[in-house]
């Protein structure tokens, strides 16, 4: 949380905690909108609300949130200290269950009832509840004596309360008026949070799906086989990069990398449908890898959801003199790279194609390779080389070089490696990769 001198303050037009004048008021809840609008992290928003509220309105304030599991937790205690905000990690941690029948301030607030005025006096008797003895523990270790408190409602449920609290001798009770602008606050907040949980639920959801979604690798003879999934750093941005491999009716093995377009659940589930499409082309027809995209190009928009995506369809074949061949085409995919033991590398940029979806006619073509003794063939999605500050050019020239770095590892360490060192730092999508090491003949 960022700190604010004294002179911030002033210079911010701060004053010792009081009731805020009609436009002050406005202000606030135009800046905690925004905050909380701006910030997919809630927690990180959580921080900013409390930073705008104190020392503005209090020098302490506390967050207590229902879980989904609803048990209560005491999330957030900040105090307002010489011109910084510290959080008072000693105060926070697991609360008691809300009761039913409690007329504390606070069980109120929690149940939605409503909202408080409370001080020191308030629990000065004998505790009700569990709650009661932690709210008695709180005023004794922070010494506010006066507080206002208000339920966290979210569009269903209530989801938390938010307490403010002044300590200082010389700062004015919390009034009947402040509990209305610190119930317009509490509403934001809960929007907020129930907003965001409902993100988080989604992104699991999705996170769940491409995990089951990814398949299990094929075992070839002599050949090394590994892929990887690396999720979005931004839970958003989870959606329709796969990888396959599987055998083929003629023996040889179907090697795939694609991306859906979108970044959400939706995606994830069309990439579903797309991966199982091509599997069953694949598998149903022996037929050169262009035909079968062709085909699934044709059936993309009458079978799926799919607006568009990228892949790349490849066969891999050994012969009788034990040379394995590689046959693909692509569908406006980001190029395979072929790393040979020497380091020496090359992108199989041949055979490409239209991306799915566009409805365009074009002729797809294929493109073959001998793959050279113990060489590593890498196919992956965008993730690995697009970055906001640099060009295309440049993430693609930087997972040539750490590729070729790698070329004496195995294949395990390899793939761990090249997603830690060639994945651009400032790449928010997801990242699919697999890679195949070619055996000596």
């Amino acid at each position: 949380m960022s700190d604010r001198t004294d002179q911030d303050q002033e210079e911010a037009g701060f004053a010792a905690p009081a009731s805020l004048p009609p436009l002050e008021r406005l202000a606030l809840l135009a800046d905690t909108t925004a905050q909380l609008i701006s910030n997919i992290d809630v927690d990180e928003a959580l921080h900013r609300v409390v930073a705008l509220m104190l020392p503005r309105l209090a020098d302490w304030a506390v967050i207590d949130l229902v879980t989904e599991a609803d048990e209560v937790a005491r999330h957030l205690v900040v105090q307002a200290e010489q011109g910084k905000l510290v959080r008072r990690e000693d105060l926070q941690g697991p609360m008691p269950p809300v009761s039913e029948d409690s007329l504390m301030p606070l069980s109120r607030a929690l149940r939605g009832v409503a909202s408080n005025l409370a001080g020191p006096e308030t629990y000065q008797g004998t505790p009700d509840t569990g709650i009661a003895v932690e709210q008695r523990r709180l005023f004794q270790a922070t010494g506010i004596r006066t507080a206002a408190i208000a339920p966290i409602r979210g569009p269903r449920e209530v989801v938390g309360a938010l307490t403010l609290g002044r300590s200082n001798a010389s700062d004015q009770d919390f009034t009947a008026d402040d509990l209305t602008l610190l119930e317009d606050i509490a509403r934001r907040v809960g929007l907020a949070l129930e907003n965001g949980r409902h993100f988080q639920r989604q992104a699991q959801v999705a996170k769940t799906m491409q995990r089951y979604l990814l398949p299990q690798l094929p075992h070839l003879p002599g050949v090394a086989m590994t892929a990887r999934y690396l999720a979005a750093p931004d839970a958003s941005h989870i959606g329709g990069d796969w990888y396959d491999a599987f055998p083929l009716q003629s023996g040889d093995t179907a090697l795939v990398i694609g991306d859906v377009v979108g970044h959400d659940l939706e995606a994830a589930a069309g990439m579903a449908q797309v991966r199982n499409m091509l599997r069953a082309f694949a598998w149903s027809e022996d037929r050169p890898p262009h035909h079968i995209v062709e085909e699934l190009d044709q059936a993309l928009p009458h079978i799926t959801d799919v607006s568009m995506a990228t892949m790349i369809l490849g066969r891999l074949k050994p012969d009788a003199d034990g040379q394995w061949h590689l046959r693909w085409t692509s569908a406006g995919h980001p190029p395979p790279l072929l790393v040979d033991h020497n380091g020496l590398t090359r992108y199989l940029d041949e055979a490409r194609g239209l991306l799915l979806g566009t409805a365009m006619k074009q002729t797809r073509t294929d493109a073959h390779i001998v793959l050279p003794p113990d060489a590593t063939l890498i196919l992956y999605t965008d993730g690995l080389i697009e970055s906001r500050t640099h060009p295309l050019d440049t993430g693609m020239e930087n997972l040539r070089r750490h590729a070729a770095s790698l070329a004496h590892r195995p294949l395990d360490t390899f793939a761990n490696e090249l997603l830690r060192r060639a994945r651009p730092a400032d790449n928010d999508d997801d990242v699919a990769l697999l890679a195949i090491r070619i055996p000596s003949p």
